[in-house]
């Protein structure tokens, strides 16, 4: 840490260190926000130099002056504030720390952020790669470079970033290319809310990662199922617009159900009463995959021929499955094993650009600690505390629908037909 003690200085904030912030800090709020930090932790801040960018894509730089009464609490402002983007103006190397054993990170080590992190090794500021909220960092001094890693991932000697000092991290602003609702990353809970414009900003979006280099991932519950979405969801895999699909057991048995018997959880979905004898349909189908070996086994086998699980075979779309404890059966491709599950969405998350989570609150939320801040998330569904929840546990970048899944769904998909064929 960078403190000293001024001479002089009243007691009341008698320890002080200069920050600075860059970019799209006024139209981002992100000045305000490092403002109101300071104060509400009980510090006090005079602002050295400020320069507004004029333009909306001219960035804007301040250097403020942090004051606080004692080393430790100017420590939590500067801890705080470095999370919005304020770093020291003379900064130093960060520490490092060799693990002491597999599985743990040292006492004291660095938590991380959704947010792009770059730290300070030998003089050079270093991106961190994959990153990701709630992990250590790990540095190989060598190359030299950087990444998060999962508490469980740790290995005995790895050496590990502790504190914050030579660390910053680079906040997501605003886009400025327009006006749509990525425009401010902020979340759009209400069920009182216009739709239809958003429903059009996410196609574009989607239109947009599926022309160029994107690669959106969609977190799905069984409810796209239940509600009739099936074939709205088949579709978009069907065009080229899921490049990955994380969900549970669920999603995929009722699925499955649907194309073996015409139900989801015994229900018709041709006429909407139960089926006879319906209450079994969903064990009957996960059995005949389990016969078989697995869903790409089913589906070479003529056994599977429709739906969304055939269309991400047959489009070789990267899926995870991911088990929970009510699960049944469960199908052969789920994985049970929760920090392998983790893992593999880990690994398939990397480079997405996009992520449409409908209609499941866990593995949203789960899906939304594993993805950076810099990726656009939507989250639909009928219950706004699903996006309330993925908002309160970091993954602020987050537009939510309130709707339920099928009306969204369909304007979704005649948006993209429309775009096509105009």
């Amino acid at each position: 840490m960078n403190s000293n003690q001024t001479a002089g200085q009243h007691d009341a904030a008698a320890f002080s260190e200069e920050v600075e912030l860059s970019g799209h800090i006024i139209d981002s709020l992100l000045l305000p926000k490092v403002l109101d930090e300071i104060s509400s932790l009980g510090g006090e801040f005079e602002i050295l130099h400020i320069q507004v960018g004029h333009g909306r894509r001219d960035p804007s730089y301040a250097r403020l002056r942090i004051s606080a009464p004692s080393e430790d609490e100017l420590d939590g402002i500067l801890a705080q504030i470095g999370q919005h983007g304020a770093v020291p103006v003379s900064p130093h190397d960060c520490r490092l720390e060799a693990a002491d054993m597999d599985g743990a990170f040292p006492e004291g080590f660095y938590c991380s952020t959704n947010e792009d992190t770059e730290v300070r090794v030998s003089g050079v500021w270093i991106p961190v790669d994959d990153q990701e909220m709630d992990c250590g960092i790990v540095v190989d001094p060598d190359g030299p470079s950087a990444r998060c890693v999962p508490m469980s991932d740790v290995r005995k000697g790895e050496l590990t970033v502790i504190g914050r000092q030579g660390t910053r991290v680079r906040p997501v602003g605003r886009d400025a290319s327009g006006h749509d609702a990525f425009s401010f990353m902020n979340s759009t809970v209400s069920s009182e809310k216009p739709k239809g414009v958003t429903v059009r900003d996410i196609a574009r979006a989607m239109r947009a990662a599926k022309e160029g280099d994107g690669r959106i991932l969609i977190v799905a519950g069984p409810a796209v199922v239940h509600t009739g979405s099936r074939d709205h969801f088949s579709y978009l895999i069907e065009q080229g617009y899921v490049h990955r699909l994380f969900a549970g057991n669920a999603l995929a048995a009722h699925d499955i159900e649907q194309s073996m018997y015409g139900t989801s959880l015994g229900i018709s979905m041709s006429h909407g009463r139960a089926a006879e004898e319906g209450h079994e349909h969903h064990l009957r189908s996960i059995n005949r995959i389990r016969r078989l070996g697995g869903i790409r086994q089913a589906v070479e086998a003529g056994v599977l021929t429709e739906g969304i699980m055939y269309q991400c075979i047959r489009q070789d779309i990267p899926y995870v499955l991911a088990g929970s404890i009510r699960d049944d059966g469960p199908l052969p491709d789920v994985i049970t094993d929760a920090l392998e599950a983790q893992r593999t969405m880990r690994e398939l998350s990397r480079g997405v650009t996009f992520c449409l989570m409908i209609a499941t609150t866990l593995h949203s939320i789960a899906t939304g600690n594993l993805l950076p801040a810099r990726v656009k998330v939507v989250c639909v569904d009928i219950n706004p505390a699903t996006v309330t929840k993925l908002a309160d546990r970091g993954t602020f970048q987050t537009i939510g629908v309130v709707t339920d899944v099928e009306p969204f769904l369909r304007v979704l998909v005649d948006e993209l037909k429309t775009a096509e064929t105009a």
